[in-house]
């Protein structure tokens, strides 16, 4: 008999759907590229720095081999790739608290880095080229996406304080939507669940140059220095290492986008926060990716979109919903029978989501999505976005 834990660690790829754009639950081999410009003179002091990381990254389950190069034109270039067995182990490896420990030498020698990370889909010579298709681990099929990266970031703020955080997100005036040529910023989600915020953002373009053009705006600079006071986590915005440290942490990155195909006028987004069981995260949003993909052929669903983002043990949906959050919870939330329900809330830390402290453990829809439901702060689209 298949176990729920079982038939949740089965690629995706063996129930894929057309309508994924974005997926790191494919089961591909993943290959990571960190570009990186050290500092004049910190060569030497950059390489011993990485050499110390070297044993401590071989011993991170999932990892395959790494490689630095040191780009022949520019000194100060530099290029480390490294091989993973799939995205969830290198995703929760450089999420966490030890990743932000192992990689602090590194940055005193660095003036800026880029990461990219890519699923394997073919690839030719060597000894993998000779096993048979199904042993490679690579992705089945490119994906067709709608030219869009979405991405997202929390932090917690003091309780007591969330009307005031509040007030103080939704009054500020939107930056300009145009970064450059290639990059626009084309919307802007944000919501609370308790003291915990998120805030989602939709890009065409390029993400990182997205995000700096965003942190440069006046008026958003204001509200990120109205909002420290509140904030769990002290940051100085002022002290560059304060502020990497805070975003690095505060980063929510998506794992899985579906968009079912449909456009409706009356579509509502909404976003859903399910904290999981220490350690349980991935596989809460593989579940939640799971369910997602099953239901996007069903022309008569009620989710148009959804996107998953996950870290850690946070992990938050945002759907586009036609008809109502409410219309029907079941079929929202993936829970179309009890077997389903018992899968989730089997996942879900029930403590920390419910706000009398009591677990939505009897897996009912209705309840479920009161317990789940974000308070929308704002949502804001830029003009012909």
């Amino acid at each position: 008999m298949t176990t729920a834990s079982e038939r949740v660690s089965e690629p995706l790829t063996q129930h894929a759907s057309q309508c994924v754009s974005q997926s790191v639950f494919d089961g591909s081999r993943l290959r990571v590229v960190l570009l990186v410009d050290v500092h004049d003179g910190a060569q030497q002091r950059f390489l011993e720095a990485y050499e110390g990381l070297c044993n401590q990254v071989a011993s991170v389950p999932g990892h395959v081999s790494d490689q630095l190069c040191q780009s022949i034109e520019n000194p100060s270039q530099w290029l480390i790739t490294s091989e993973w067995e799939s995205a969830p182990p290198f995703l929760t490896w450089v999420n966490s608290e030890e990743h932000v420990r192992m990689v602090e030498p590194l940055h005193s020698c660095v003036r800026d880095t880029r990461s990219l990370r890519f699923g394997v889909v073919r690839e030719t010579g060597g000894p993998a080229a000779d096993t048979a298709p199904g042993e490679r681990r690579l992705q089945a099929s490119p994906r067709i996406g709608d030219g869009l990266i979405r991405h997202a970031l929390t932090f917690t703020v003091k309780p007591g304080s969330e009307d005031t955080v509040a007030k103080i997100l939704a009054d500020y005036a939107p930056p300009e939507p145009r970064v450059d040529d290639t990059t626009r910023l084309c919307r802007t989600s944000l919501f609370m669940h308790g003291n915990r915020v998120v805030r989602a953002v939709e890009v065409r373009g390029d993400l990182l140059a997205a995000l700096r053009h965003v942190a440069r705006q006046p008026e958003v600079r204001a509200v990120e220095e109205a909002i420290n006071p509140y904030l769990e986590q002290d940051r100085d915005l002022d002290d560059p290492e304060s502020a990497r440290v805070f975003f690095t942490r505060a980063a929510l990155p998506a794992v899985h986008h579906v968009t079912a195909g449909q456009e409706s006028t009356d579509a509502v987004r909404h976003a859903l926060y399910y904290p999981a069981r220490e350690g349980r995260g991935m596989r809460l949003a593989e579940l939640l990716a799971r369910y997602d993909e099953e239901a996007a052929d069903d022309p008569r669903g009620p989710v148009l979109r959804s996107t998953i983002f996950q870290r850690d043990d946070v992990v938050v949906r945002l759907v586009d919903v036609r008809g109502g959050l409410d219309a029907d919870p079941g079929l929202v939330l993936g829970l179309t029978d009890r077997g389903r329900a018992a899968e989730l809330t089997a996942l879900l830390d029930g403590g920390a989501l419910g706000a009398d402290g009591s677990a939505p453990g009897d897996g009912d829809p209705a309840r479920l999505l009161t317990a789940s439901r974000m308070d929308l702060v704002t949502d804001r689209r830029a003009p012909d976005a």
